[in-house]
């Protein structure tokens, strides 16, 4: 007969967000058989760290052929798991396909032992890998945010855990799939099914050597305690609130096309998505008018419908969540112009939501939203804009529009985030590094700086 604890963990148990329905239950790992996973993984880290570069090199880009060969079964999961639009769910699965490329062929470059001068013959720095990482990521994108964990882990030559969230266990189950048909040993990387009660007892694994986690600031405190209790390195990427600057100067078209597109994009449900905009005064009402019309052009509905641009909320509490934060702050001065309602319809869905004359202090201001809401700030000048604009407990991405190069410098030189883009939008590549500070988190993902997070950075002196 099944303990309690047993039963809790049996199944993992999913809600179609655009329905309101359930999902097909997925068998799920106890906590015995999750700890036999890892020590699995753990045995084949001798093997994989032996093999060549080039040999990793060959099985990430064959898993980037296998990614792309079911992309679109990938895509219909996330919409029916987590109510990702089918078209971004394709180039999430692109994107993913392409940093596994990346790394394929860039890592062994980000690893070459460096020289360095002392009083030895020969002294320099390596970089072996650690061993087993244990990686703890969210719903939101759950493509592309195993791949930028498991391609520069992987090619550096560490073995993976991968415990997804239990929102979305038959996509994370169709990933790892796709991982072992290219050829990745199933001792070297392994899929956690396992609730999220389980998985923090995996980070006190004794052979869990790291932990990369990616999802919200309050998970992310507790994650770090639990890593730093056992001295293992952790990279945190975690939650926003990204400012973005509107000055008159700027290509307004475009830029208010790319705002839009930031805000909605994965329902807004992005941590580096635009959600506080400061438009300068001469150009406010006219701004808030054209977001206005470009939110009431969004068609939303099922994500399986291509003709949709945004597709449900992926939980009902995430919803009820973002609903409070709107009302609060409206009843606090802020102008809904558009949205700022529940739907009766069935489904997690929220409209998109312009909040504009938003004061710091409201809710929307001082947290994170995590939906199709954006909040709309008149200011004077591009100092206040700065101060509005660093106001938050996060640090995870910035924006400024605008063609004075003054007011760029001033930005360069001011904002305090992880990543600042001057006339673009804010977005994850896999060859720049990505993460935060604050209470958006730390170390990073992507580029040669995220390669080289779960390695030992190892001195050779040699007499």
């Amino acid at each position: 007969m099944l303990t309690a604890a047993k039963l809790e963990t049996a199944t993992l148990e999913s809600i179609n967000p655009t329905t309101g329905q359930a999902l097909p239950s997925c068998e799920a790992l106890t906590l015995d058989e999750a700890r036999s996973a890892i020590d699995k993984v753990a045995a084949g880290f001798a093997g994989w760290k032996a093999t060549s570069y080039p040999k990793r090199a060959a099985i990430l880009k064959a898993v980037a052929a296998s990614m792309r060969e079911n992309k679109h079964e990938l895509a219909d999961l996330m919409a029916l798991e987590m109510g990702k639009p089918i078209k971004e769910g394709v180039a999430e699965v692109e994107k993913s396909a392409w940093c596994a490329e990346y790394y394929a062929d860039n890592g062994e470059a980000f690893l070459t032992p460096e020289t360095l001068e002392s009083d030895a013959s020969h002294s320099y720095v390596q970089y072996p890998p650690l061993g087993t990482v244990l990686g703890i990521l969210p719903w939101n994108a759950p493509v592309w945010l195993a791949l930028r964990f498991l391609a520069p882990a992987l090619m550096a030559g560490n073995t993976c855990v991968l415990k997804a969230d239990p929102n979305v266990p038959a996509t994370a189950n169709k990933l790892v799939e796709c991982f072992y048909q290219a050829g990745v040993p199933e001792n070297v990387v392994a899929n956690l099914a396992v609730a999220n009660s389980v998985a923090s007892k995996m980070i006190d694994h004794p052979k869990v050597k790291a932990v990369s986690f990616t999802g919200s600031s309050k998970a992310g405190q507790f994650i770090a305690s639990q890593a730093a209790a056992g001295l293992k390195p952790a990279v945190l990427e975690l939650g926003g609130s990204d400012p973005c600057i509107l000055m008159a100067d700027a290509d307004l078209e475009k830029a208010l096309d790319i705002i839009t597109l930031s805000r909605m994009v994965n329902a807004g449900q992005s941590c580096i998505s635009v959600k506080r905009l400061f438009v300068e005064k001469s150009i406010y009402n006219e701004v808030c008018e054209a977001l206005g019309e470009r939110f009431r052009k969004l068609k939303c509905g099922d994500p399986r419908d291509e003709s949709n641009n945004l597709g449900p909320l992926a939980r009902e509490d995430l919803r009820d969540q973002l609903h409070r934060q709107v009302s609060e702050s409206i009843e606090a001065g802020a102008r809904c112009l558009i949205g700022g309602d529940l739907p009766s319809r069935s489904g997690f869905f929220y409209p998109p939501t312009l909040l504009v004359d938003v004061k710091p202090g409201m809710t929307v201001f001082e947290e994170e939203t995590f939906g199709p809401v954006l909040s709309v700030t008149p200011i004077d000048t591009i100092d206040q804009a700065l101060e509005l604009a660093n106001d938050t407990e996060y640090g995870l991405g910035a924006s400024i529009w605008t063609s004075s190069q003054v007011a760029i410098d001033r930005a360069i030189e001011t904002l305090q985030s992880g990543q600042i883009a001057v006339n673009g939008i804010v977005k994850s590549d896999p060859r720049l590094p990505s993460g935060g500070i604050g209470k958006s988190g730390y170390g990073r993902e992507l580029g040669p700086q995220g390669i080289r997070e779960f390695v030992n950075v190892q001195q050779i002196w040699i007499a």
